[in-house]
C-alpha cells in the first residue's frame, strides 16, 4: 500500500520546482487514478514478456516471481457458479476442480480426453477445463465427470479508487485522513506513481513543462533499472 499524501506532496514538490505550476486536488486525484490503473495493467503484458524469456528463479532478480508479487494483492479465489460461469470480475486467472489445478485445452481435445478411458484414470488429480460453446456459461471442468460444483477460480480485481481527501481551511485544501483512500499498489511502485501523475497531468492541463518534467524522470528510472 502507498500512502497517497506522500505522493501528493510529491508530484507538488516537483509540479512547483521552477515555478511549473500547481495541482489542484481535483485534479490530482483524476491523474492519480489513471496513473494507478495504467501501472496495474502494465503487470499483465510486463508478465507475458518475462514468460517468453529464461528467468533466474534461483535469486532476487526473478522478474515473473516480482510482477506476480505485485498482483498478489489483488487476487482472491472464489466458487465458479454451477461449476460453469464465473462471477463479475476483471480477469479471471488458474481454475481448481477440488484441490487440484485444472489445465485449459483445446475444445476438440478436451473431447477426445473425456471420451478416452486411457486418459480417465488420471484426470481426478489432473483435470481439465474448456472453454464453453453453451450460451451463458464460460467454461467446463472435467475430471473424470463434467463438474457441477467444487470448482474455484482466481479472480484478478482493479484497484480500489484512491482519494486525498481534505478539508478547506482558511481557501485552502488540508488533508484530511479520514477521507483519504491509499493506492493498493505495491509499494515499489511509488516512484513510478509520482513520474506518471506529473506525465499525465502535463498533458491534461497542456502545460508541456509538467509533461516533459515527468517523462524526463520516468526515462531516468527505466535507464537505472536497465544498468
Amino acid at each position: 500500500m502507498i500512502h497517497i499524501d506522500t505522493v501528493y506532496q510529491r508530484v507538488l514538490a516537483l509540479a512547483n520546482k521552477e515555478q511549473r505550476g500547481y495541482m489542484t486536488p481535483l485534479e490530482f486525484n483524476l491523474m492519480a487514478n489513471q496513473a494507478q490503473q495504467i501501472i496495474f495493467e502494465q503487470y499483465f503484458y510486463d508478465l507475458n514478456q518475462v514468460k517468453r524469456i529464461e528467468s533466474d528463479t534461483t535469486s532476487f532478480s526473478d522478474m515473473e516471481e516480482l510482477i506476480s508479487n505485485k498482483l498478489t494483492g489483488f487476487v482472491t479465489v472464489v466458487n465458479v457458479n454451477g461449476g460453469n460461469t464465473f462471477p463479475t470480475n476483471y480477469r479471471t486467472g488458474k481454475i481448481f476442480a477440488g484441490n487440484f489445478e485444472a489445465s485449459k485445452v483445446e475444445y476438440q481435445e478436451f473431447a477426445n480426453i473425456t471420451q478416452s478411458r486411457f486418459h480417465g484414470v488420471g484426470l481426478l488429480k489432473n483435470p481439465i477445463y474448456r472453454e464453453s460453446r453453451i450460451s451463458g456459461n464460460d467454461i467446463e471442468v472435467y475430471n473424470g465427470v463434467i463438474m457441477s460444483s467444487g470448482v474455484t477460480c482466481e479472480i484478478i480485481s482493479r484497484p480500489a479508487k484512491a482519494e486525498w481527501g481534505y478539508d478547506v481551511i482558511a481557501e485552502r485544501p488540508l488533508y484530511n485522513a479520514s477521507r483519504s483512500t491509499n493506492f493498493q499498489l505495491h509499494d515499489s511502485e511509488e516512484t513510478e506513481l509520482v513520474y506518471k501523475i506529473l506525465t499525465l497531468a502535463g498533458i491534461t492541463l497542456k502545460r508541456v513543462d509538467i509533461q516533459q518534467a515527468g517523462q524526463g524522470l520516468d526515462i531516468t528510472k527505466i535507464q537505472q533499472e536497465k544498468i
